[in-house]
């Protein structure tokens, strides 16, 4: 396949592959799925683009939205984490898993309890809003400088502490009998699906575990911005993967300010610059005046993203002095 070179820059939204359903106890070599770290593999090789960074990876079994930075854009990777996440989860009752999901080994089984909307819903109110969440052993969170999967494989003793989550909308969809619950799910960045699929079982008195699970939205990403690794892969073999491309900066949660050929130039030489600007963020909204370090997106008179600033001096927006934080201006121009 040609190659296009380090000259992509943007953001690429992914719809990975998952599995639709696997029986507890297979494994991802049974179903040969990409992980998410395959799939930043791949899009390098495709593109030829070396410099590519994620905002968050799926679990292995997970399929749906998967954000990634090319170029320019790895270095804004910071400032598209910690968003809240948005999925479709399927979760099967009557068994639960090492994993708290179906890759993992069957540790329990149990009689399906009567299930009606009325006591699913008791039950999902438990978790509704801000809670603490005990995260899976098998997960990629670390324990002594080494993740928590890694020694649960070995045998050993994994201990983490738990987490506050929230969970801001969680929706029964539908009770498929007789052991299937389908819910929708909008929470908070590090939120364990898995662990509310075990968390929910042991509220109804019955093992659990999570059986599917899609990503609708990643921040303010959705599935209908993904392509598929298939679409991807012949869009860079025709040369035409910047066709798929967001631009720089798109859906960056900051406010946004103007900027001159001369304040660029100065900020691009890291020099202090004061700005006064009456029409700063979202068009009818009075920029606020903030204490402590701000951040926000410098563009230039058509929109194009510059970089992100910092204010290092003045007490409001309006009028204050500022300093690049990232400056993403190559020979002069933004890609």
């Amino acid at each position: 396949m040609a190659k296009q070179g380090s000259n992509l820059h943007g953001i690429l939204v992914i719809d990975k592959p998952g599995w639709d359903e696997v029986s507890p106890g297979r494994t991802q070599a049974d179903i040969r799925l990409p992980t998410s770290h395959d799939l930043v593999q791949r899009v390098r090789r495709w593109s030829g683009q070396r410099r590519i960074g994620h905002t968050g990876t799926l679990d292995p079994m997970a399929s749906g939205v998967l954000v990634l930075c090319l170029g320019l854009a790895t270095r804004l990777v910071e400032y598209y984490q910690g968003h809240d996440k948005s999925y479709d989860a399927e979760i099967v009752l009557g068994t639960s898993t090492d994993t708290y999901d179906a890759t993992g080994m069957v540790v329990a089984q149990g009689d399906l309890p009567p299930l009606t909307p009325t006591i699913v819903e008791t039950a999902l109110d438990r978790f509704r809003g801000t809670i603490q969440q005990q995260p899976p052993i098998y997960s990629a969170l670390k324990q002594d400088g080494e993740t928590a999967y890694r020694k649960a494989r070995r045998g050993e003793s994994v201990e983490l502490a738990t987490r506050t989550v929230t969970f801001h909308a969680l929706e029964l969809v539908e009770i498929i009998a007789p052991d299937r619950l389908v819910l929708r799910v909008r929470c908070s960045a590090g939120t364990y699906i898995r662990s509310l699929a075990y968390d929910l079982g042991m509220a109804l008195g019955v093992p659990a575990h999570l059986g599917r699970l899609r990503r609708t939205a990643a921040g303010a990403f959705t599935s209908a911005q993904a392509h598929t690794p298939d679409i991807i892969e012949a869009a860079a073999s025709a040369q035409s993967l910047g066709d798929l491309l967001l631009p720089l900066g798109t859906a960056l949660d900051l406010p946004a300010c103007i900027v001159d050929d001369e304040q660029a130039r100065r900020f691009g030489f890291g020099q202090h610059v004061e700005l006064t600007m009456p029409n700063v963020g979202e068009p009818g909204i009075d920029a606020p005046k903030i204490e402590g370090p701000v951040l926000m997106q410098a563009c230039n008179p058509t929109g194009r993203l510059l970089g992100i600033i910092r204010r290092v001096a003045g007490d409001s927006v309006h009028a204050a002095v500022w300093k690049a934080e990232k400056w993403l201006v190559v020979d002069g121009e933004t890609v």
